[in-house]
């Protein structure tokens, strides 16, 4: 019995921490990885990339950031730079999230493209702060839609910091 009120403390515990994270003013702070053959599109085969996010929860559950990142394609072809801006809701207090973005792409060999994209995830807590993000990504270009529209995994880790 005293096992089963420790674990239902613990899942309440949990659950209350968890919906402090996402309350309006707080900041985010986020990295992640994308490829090492997770994505898959019909020039690049599988790529890697790197990406940097910074944000700030405008209402509960609804944070707005910023995204710079670096993607390295491999198949021969130029590296690429990316800039935008993005949105999450947290559809429930235990971490679930739908986003959408829209980015600017620009490499070297004068590609540039536009894309707006869509993804879906769920922020794990290590700790009070400190989650590892999943996702999945679709991202539809502009330029050219066979080649460059990319479907992925993304593996993120974010740091939701208290309020100002």
């Amino acid at each position: 019995m005293k096992k089963k009120i420790l674990t239902l403390a613990i899942a309440l515990l949990a659950t209350i921490t968890a919906s402090a994270q996402f309350e309006e003013g707080k900041n985010y702070i986020g990295a992640s990885v994308t490829g090492l053959d997770l994505s898959y599109n019909g020039s690049t085969e599988a790529k890697f990339g790197v990406n940097a996010m910074a944000g700030r929860f405008l209402a509960d559950n609804l944070l707005v950031y910023g995204v710079a990142g670096f993607d390295h394609p491999g198949k021969d072809m130029d590296n690429t730079l990316t800039a935008g801006v993005g949105g999450r809701y947290y559809i429930t207090q235990n971490g679930i999230f739908l986003g959408a973005n829209a980015k600017f792409v620009h490499a070297n060999s004068s590609y540039n493209d536009f894309m707006p994209g869509i993804e879906i995830g769920y922020a794990f807590f290590l700790s009070h702060t400190i989650t590892i993000e999943p996702s999945i990504y679709y991202q539809q270009s502009f330029k050219r839609h066979s080649d460059y529209s990319t479907i992925g995994l993304r593996i993120g880790f974010g740091i939701y910091l208290g309020k100002d």
